[in-house]
């Protein structure tokens, strides 16, 4: 198995921290997924910097070539799994956005995406560890910032209609600081015990303007 694992590190190319392929066949598939919730596992009881692939195969009963065979490195296994909770918070995103019709409305999905996140990281303590990670790795980085875009343009979106006659520059700036700072209320708050991390997302909604399109 020593010589397995040389010959396929070997091999490996520099990571882009993507998958190196998604499995159609259900085997594949099952294998695929088998990794990533043995990760998660792992994650959730050591952190993703503590992850190992060696662990990995180990807890998911896999040879390394196996795991190499879609996942590269742990980069590439803390993406995938960062890219599914992106997913989640896109579906809320966007369901609660598409109910604003007014700028109470809109000031209230904002409220609702907050506690939504909160209670979700709150819940999924793997998940929340991978979203720190985020900031501190280059590749994870990319991820993290393709997310807060398309945030900041389904919210872009909703203003363009509330405020029709508010240049898009302007709007495009409110609508990336408003989620930016949406984002780092909720990363403040996960970092503190549940009672003090829900004050914190209650004294951020507090704080939201009653017109979240006519800031300046």
């Amino acid at each position: 198995m020593g010589e397995e694992v040389s010959v396929s590190r070997r091999r490996q190319p520099e990571s882009t921290g993507q998958p190196r392929r998604i499995p159609q066949q259900k085997r594949g598939r099952e294998r695929f997924e088998k990794i990533l919730s043995v990760a998660l596992e792992l994650i959730e009881m050591n952190g993703s910097d503590a992850l190992k692939m060696s662990e990995i195969v180990e807890k998911a009963e896999l040879s390394f070539g196996a795991l190499y065979q879609y996942f590269p490195d742990k980069s590439s296994i803390i993406r995938t799994l960062a890219g599914r909770f992106n997913e989640q918070g896109r579906a809320c995103v966007e369901a609660e956005l598409a109910a604003v019709r007014d700028a109470a409305t809109l000031r209230q999905a904002l409220c609702n995406i907050a506690d939504q996140y909160y209670d979700f990281f709150r819940q999924e303590p793997a998940m929340r560890d991978i979203w720190v990670a985020t900031q501190a790795d280059r590749l994870l980085q990319q991820i993290d910032a393709e997310d807060m875009e398309f945030h900041a343009q389904a919210l872009l979106s909703v203003l363009a209609t509330l405020e029709p006659g508010r240049s898009k520059g302007e709007l495009v700036a409110i609508a990336r600081l408003t989620m930016q700072l949406l984002a780092a209320a909720v990363r403040y708050a996960i970092s503190l015990d549940d009672t003090e991390g829900r004050a914190a997302i209650v004294l951020y909604q507090r704080m939201l303007p009653i017109d979240i399109g006519r800031l300046s």
